[in-house]
């Protein structure tokens, strides 16, 4: 079996081209792997759109009916930071899909990641801040159903706090939400997530993987989960314009190759996302969110 990636060209739609959210990096993306090891030697896989019943598992009947069929309101939309149509909800279903696929794909082969995903900040009612539905949180639901997994760490070290993923996991201790992210930064009403480790503005490399380092090893020990998904957010670094921290490109892999190498030395699988990143130069930010797939992809051929 060749490391497994996951992607659908739906993840990339079309959006007006004064929206503020970069689609396009995902068909960026894929193209950047394509061209390197860790994209042509790899087993890509596609997923398909999420049914409804597994998001019934996060997601409240009313929200989903909203949603799916087009009756959001505009200022469900306004917050939601895009305007509805049926080519966004099958792009959104898609990208939870393709999360679902990932996990999957972790419990078989031990680590997977998908080349989209890390809506943490949809709650089970609400979308918000550019995330439809939560597919972390849908992910996580969906293992513990099928009984693959008794207990679940979600690391999500996007700069942004996992505030819908804390809340829909709040009475749930099967799932342990950890994020780190920006004191300073969305959402401004932060949620209370199982531990929330707040960075100051400016943090750069040392700081940061010093404060990963300080708290990672101690949950795997604690939880000792059966699964970590890793959403791994590329908005901490310097040039990124929503950020506000300060890692650089050697910061960012260091990181990646950090929480694999935690996680899969433990023997816990890793199901990848890439999470955030709004850098409008879309080949750099491409650059970004591969260096996950880098990380994991040199991690996979060391222990094959």
């Amino acid at each position: 079996m060749s490391f497994p990636l996951i992607h659908h060209p739906g993840y990339t739609i079309d959006l007006p081209s004064n929206h503020p959210f970069p689609m396009a990096k995902f068909r960026v993306l894929r193209g950047q792997l394509g061209m390197e090891p860790a994209g042509h030697r790899a087993h890509w896989l596609t997923p398909v759109p999420v049914i409804e019943d597994d998001l019934r598992r996060v997601h409240t009947r009313d929200y989903l009916s909203v949603f799916l069929n087009g009756k959001l309101d505009d200022a469900a939309q306004r917050r939601s930071g895009f305007r509805w149509s049926e080519e966004l909800v099958e792009r959104t279903r898609l990208e939870v899909g393709g999360t679902l696929l990932t996990v999957e794909a972790a419990l078989e082969y031990g680590l997977a990641c998908n080349t989209a995903g890390g809506t943490h900040h949809a709650q089970a009612n609400a979308a918000s801040g550019y995330c439809l539905l939560n597919d972390l949180a849908v992910a996580a639901a969906y293992a513990l159903a099928k009984r693959w997994v008794k207990r679940i760490l979600i690391v999500d070290l996007d700069v942004h706090q996992g505030d819908g993923t804390a809340l829909i996991f709040r009475d749930d201790d099967r799932v342990f939400t950890f994020s780190m992210h920006g004191a300073e930064n969305f959402p401004a009403r932060k949620q209370q997530s199982d531990l929330d480790v707040p960075l100051p503005r400016g943090t750069g490399d040392d700081d940061y993987l010093a404060t990963l380092n300080a708290h990672l090893p101690k949950l795997l020990d604690q939880i000792a989960p059966n699964l970590v998904i890793y959403d791994a957010g590329v908005d901490v670094h310097a040039d990124d314009r929503l950020g506000h921290l300060a890692l650089s490109d050697w910061g960012l892999a260091r990181r990646d190759d950090y929480v694999i190498r935690r996680c899969r030395d433990a023997g816990i699988p890793v199901a990848a996302v890439i999470g955030g990143g709004y850098d409008r130069d879309l080949a750099a930010l491409a650059d970004r969110h591969a260096q996950l797939h880098r990380a994991a992809y040199q991690y996979w051929l060391e222990k094959h």
